[in-house]
């Protein structure tokens, strides 16, 4: 398919046939998925895919019974991992490390490396860290201070940190049903369910927080989208500068 028609194709599909789909697939498409981009390329997220019948049946009810939930083939859920920050830092540090060192003159290297090492090594795992609220208020202080003599980013309470590692598993989530759709394969994204109940079915950690579930599957012929695609008159959301 052309983008076009992926994303013409692509709809929430709210009820699914018993054609099941392999699961091999679903898992290229979340390999795929990577490809999004991630804020700062920190990727704190996971995905899991749901194939067993107990906790696909488990997971619809959590999902309060939604058709989408309750026919769909697989599932998977789109979950943040902020907790991981201090690992993922670690790990694109040491692939910034070699990257340079393969692919920049030998002049340069180390002062990329250093730049770097004080981005992954100390910047990033001090705008990730939570600490009930207090660094975050610390990190604001210091934003809009340092804002009064130059360009600053703003958004650094732990609330607006929060808020772009959502958007980050988003994007990821995203590209997943559009690869689905070039496979001509259907999902529909649910952000109606029990977080609490969802992380105790998946035995989740503390510190992850649920994105959104993806149900999976084969649309239920005309029964399985809600009639026609409805979008605001283009004019209303463009604005050209």
């Amino acid at each position: 398919m052309s983008l076009q028609q992926m994303l013409t194709h692509r709809r929430s599909v709210r009820r699914y046939a018993d054609t099941p789909i392999d699961p091999d697939v679903v898992r290229e498409c979340l390999r795929l998925a990577q490809l999004a981009p991630s804020s700062s390329n920190m990727q704190l997220y996971a995905f899991y895919h749901v194939t067993d019948k107990t906790v696909l049946s488990q997971l619809a009810e959590a999902c309060f019974g939604q058709t989408a939930a309750a026919t769909a083939q697989q599932m998977v859920v789109f979950v943040t991992r902020q907790d991981t920050y201090r690992s993922h830092a670690q790990a694109a540090l040491d692939f910034e490390r070699g990257n340079v060192r393969r692919n920049s003159p030998p002049d340069r290297q180390a002062k990329r490396i250093a730049n770097y090492e004080g981005y992954y090594g100390k910047l990033m795992p001090f705008l990730y860290a939570r600490c009930f609220g207090l660094l975050g208020g610390l990190r604001w202080l210091i934003s809009r201070g340092v804002g009064l003599f130059r360009t600053m980013q703003r958004e650094v309470t732990e609330t607006d940190v929060r808020v772009v590692v959502h958007k980050s598993c988003a994007l990821a989530a995203q590209t997943f049903m559009l690869a689905m759709a070039e496979r001509g394969l259907d999902t529909c994204p649910l952000e109606g369910l029990d977080s609490r109940r969802v992380k105790q079915i998946l035995q989740l950690p503390r510190g992850a927080e649920i994105n959104m579930i993806v149900a999976c599957g084969v649309r239920d012929g005309d029964r399985g989208v809600w009639g026609e695609r409805f979008r605001l008159p283009f004019d209303e959301v463009y604005r050209k500068v």
